[in-house]
């Protein structure tokens, strides 16, 4: 497949790409400095400003699916209006191109602890990760209007770590997914496995799903 790449850069992102290349689709990377992604057999890296919904559309027209794992940076000041400046950007970018189908990357933090609680509203919610967890929490419900669009939405498990692909883990809908009494684990490259496997065999569109040990 034809495959457009948001933060191919990023912790999600490379793992991402990994995955992708290794099962051998075709993947152009979006980046605002291109040269940061080394070459590979497969990979295009295509200079764009994800800020920008018409650099997003001339970068994805033409392809299959475009999966943003995009972040405006843990540390940026302004990360909440960043991040949803950015959704909405590659929202109207991938529409403009005609591209159908989108998978966001969000956080776990919209995904329901309790009927009607969501993590991020948890009283022991990090608060260095609480203003990009309330804008993917935005960033879902604004994917979830797109009528035309073929969207999926991820949300990772709570604890998203470096870790081997082991090819084996749940899946699940907007519930945190536990382990017993304990969040549930996901290593990077398994997150990678459960996006990629939705690429190829869709099963949650216009769906969120999560993913877990």
């Amino acid at each position: 497949m034809k495959v457009a790449l948001i933060g191919a850069t990023g912790f999600v992102g490379s793992a991402l790409l990994e995955e992708a290349l290794q099962r051998g689709h075709h993947v152009t990377a979006l980046s605002r400095d291109p040269s940061r992604l080394a070459p590979q057999d497969h990979l295009s890296a295509v200079q764009a400003d994800v800020l920008d919904a018409a650099q997003v559309a001339r970068a994805v027209a033409g392809h299959d699916i475009v999966l943003s794992a995009y972040n405006a940076g843990w540390k940026n000041p302004d990360l909440h209006d960043e991040f949803l400046r950015g959704t909405r950007a590659i929202i109207e970018g991938v529409k403009q191109a005609g591209v159908k189908r989108l998978l966001v990357v969000g956080g776990a933090g919209s995904l329901y602890v309790a009927p009607g609680v969501q993590l991020v509203d948890t009283p022991d919610f990090p608060a260095e990760w609480k203003q990009g967890a309330l804008a993917a929490r935005e960033a879902l419900e604004m994917v979830r209007r797109e009528a035309e669009l073929e969207w999926t939405f991820v949300s990772p498990a709570i604890l998203l770590e470096p870790g081997p692909r082991r090819g084996g883990f749940r899946l699940g809908g907007d519930d945190v997914l536990m382990d017993g009494d304990q969040p549930g684990r996901l290593s990077v490259a398994d997150l990678a496995v459960a996006i990629v496997d939705e690429v190829e065999h869709p099963q949650h569109v216009r769906r969120r799903f999560t993913a877990a040990y």
